[in-house]
C-alpha cells in the first residue's frame, strides 16, 4: 500500500520498425499495484503527433474490450486486438496488416480501480509509450535502400566464405592428425 503510481512499461521500444503489411505486437507490463484485489483498466492511445492523441482501444476493469473513434468500424476491429496475459500483469496489443497511417507513438495508459465504500475508485495511474515506424514497400525501390541491402549482402557472403575457409582448415588439421596417427601406428608395427 506504499506505491502511489503504477509502474508501466511498453515493449518493444523505445522505437520499433515494421515493414508495411507486417503485424505488430506491443506488450504493456504492469507492476506495483496498490492492492492485489484491485482491477485494471488498460487504454491504448495513438499519437501521430505530440498534440493529437486518439483513444483506440480499451479493456475495462471487467475485461471487456471497447473500440473508440475511427477504430469502431468493423475494419479496425479486425485489425486491432487487446488480450490480457500473465494474471493481469501484461496486456498484448496486436495491430494486423500495418499501413503507413499506423506510424506514430502508441501509449499504454493504465488505471488501477478498486472498491472503496461500495464505490469504484481510481487509486493510481501509469503510462508508457513506444514508437512504431512503418517502412514502406516502396522504399525497396529507393537507391539508398538498395545500397544498404547490397552492403549487407556482401557481409553475408563474406561470412559464408569465412565459415567455408574455417571448415576446410579444421578438416585439413583433422586429416593431417589422422595421417600422422596412422603413420606412427604403422611404424610401431614394423619395429615389432
Amino acid at each position: 500500500d506504499v506505491c502511489e503510481a503504477l509502474n508501466v512499461t511498453v515493449s518493444p521500444g523505445p522505437t520499433v520498425r515494421y515493414s508495411e503489411g507486417d503485424n505488430a505486437t506491443l506488450y504493456c507490463h504492469i507492476s506495483q499495484k496498490r492492492k492485489t484485489d484491485n482491477l485494471l483498466a488498460v487504454r491504448w492511445v495513438f499519437a501521430a503527433s505530440p498534440t493529437q492523441e486518439y483513444l483506440m482501444i480499451k479493456m475495462t476493469k471487467f475485461g471487456s474490450v471497447q473500440y473508440y473513434g475511427n477504430y469502431t468500424h468493423n475494419f479496425h476491429k479486425q485489425r486491432l486486438h487487446l488480450l490480457k496475459e500473465k494474471h493481469g500483469t501484461m496486456y498484448k496489443f496486436l495491430i494486423l496488416s500495418l499501413q503507413q497511417t499506423d506510424q506514430g507513438h502508441y501509449i499504454c495508459k493504465v488505471q488501477e480501480i478498486g472498491k472503496h465504500r461500495n464505490k469504484w475508485t481510481a487509486w493510481s495511474n501509469g503510462t508508457a509509450a513506444t514508437e512504431i515506424r512503418v517502412i514502406s514497400s516502396k522504399s525497396s525501390d529507393d537507391p539508398t535502400f538498395k545500397k544498404k541491402h547490397e552492403a549487407w549482402k556482401f557481409f553475408e557472403d563474406l561470412y559464408v566464405y569465412a565459415v567455408f575457409v574455417c571448415s576446410i582448415g579444421i578438416i585439413s588439421v583433422l586429416l593431417f592428425t589422422l595421417v600422422i596417427l596412422c603413420q606412427s601406428l604403422l611404424n610401431k608395427r614394423r619395429s615389432t
